[in-house]
């Protein structure tokens, strides 16, 4: 059980103070409990994967938290993430033409343009797009579904729900719309199919088992170790 929940979780440290050292205190961290990953800011990849030895995974985040990067400086991000040795990318798309009238087209189109240019540079990279369910403030069930959709048709693996700084976390809720999308579509034989993540604010056991049973098949958090401690100290 404890290690079922351990490798569903992501160890992350996305803060603006974050040193060295602190990677290499939660590189320990995910090695102790069997996280499935360290994330990291860009300029600490090659520290994480040197600490991790390819005992799990290396994760980063760009275009973090605002998405208003260029395509352009997105796709060289991800290229420069995979040379640094990332393993999975988590990918902030420019959530504010989901707030455009006539925007989706091209929001559709940026995810699509990273998918493929950065599956040419590693093919088998973990590629998320994160959702920020918060600031679909109108239309936000359609909003969201609709996103959804489009991560489904990138060829992405996962649909992120919130990058943990935004104007909230995700809600089960959002779990709940975006399932219904990927319930639309049956993965290839052989594959496992668009899968969820969910970030922002679950720092409980009892939160991160109601997100898995939920539908998540992956938590971000920076409160990986508590949440290990709360399931160890109920057993």
């Amino acid at each position: 059980m404890i290690l079922d929940i351990a490798n569903k979780l992501d160890l992350a440290n996305h803060h603006a103070g974050a040193t060295p050292e602190d990677i290499k205190n939660i590189c320990a961290s995910v090695l102790k409990y069997g996280f499935n990953g360290a994330f990291v800011n860009p300029c600490y990849i090659a520290i994480a994967k040197e600490e991790l030895m390819g005992k799990a995974k290396v994760g980063t985040a760009f275009s973090f938290p605002l998405g208003q990067d260029t395509l352009e400086m997105k796709i060289f991000a991800a290229r420069e993430a995979i040379r640094l040795g990332a393993d999975e990318l988590d990918i902030v798309p420019n959530n504010g033409l989901l707030l455009t009238e006539g925007g989706f087209g091209q929001y559709r189109e940026e995810l699509l343009a990273i998918v493929q240019s950065t599956r040419m540079a590693r093919p088998d990279i973990v590629i998320k797009f994160i959702i920020e369910t918060g600031l679909l403030l109108i239309d936000e069930e359609f909003l969201i579904k609709r996103a959804a959709e489009a991560i489904l048709a990138s060829g992405a693996d996962f649909v992120k729900i919130c990058s943990g700084m935004g104007p909230r976390g995700a809600s089960l809720n959002d779990v709940r719309l975006v399932k219904e999308v990927l319930r639309s579509r049956i993965p290839l034989r052989g594959t496992i199919g668009t899968q969820i993540k969910v970030a922002g604010g679950i720092d409980t056991m009892e939160e991160a088992r109601g997100f898995l049973a939920a539908g998540a098949h992956r938590i971000g958090t920076s409160k990986a170790v508590e949440i290990m401690e709360d399931l160890r100290s109920a057993k």
